[in-house]
């Protein structure tokens, strides 16, 4: 396979498990799927990652990053459950 086409397919397959967190995260159905809203709340957090609030960068996806471990987890131990007989 061509480098360029590996690169391609690995950049879908991110952007394709990027959109699978959006999904996950219930953006879709909160939003009605209005692209337009989606866009402006990743533009807001983005806003907010470039500082200018009283929650620094680093706090904000500590913050970030604990609540989507978190919901990880509870997604692995229902998926579990429902595999145990």
């Amino acid at each position: 396979m061509r480098d360029w086409a590996k690169a391609r397919r690995e950049r879908t397959h991110h952007l394709i498990e990027l959109g699978g967190l959006v999904q996950k995260a219930g953006l879709v159905d909160l939003t009605d799927d209005d692209r337009a809203t989606l866009l402006g709340a990743f533009l807001d957090i983005a806003g907010q990652l470039q500082g200018g609030n009283d929650t620094t960068p680093v706090d904000l996806k500590t913050r970030w990053r604990r609540a989507g471990l978190h919901a990880f987890d509870a997604e692995k131990e229902h998926v579990e459950r429902k595999e145990q007989p």
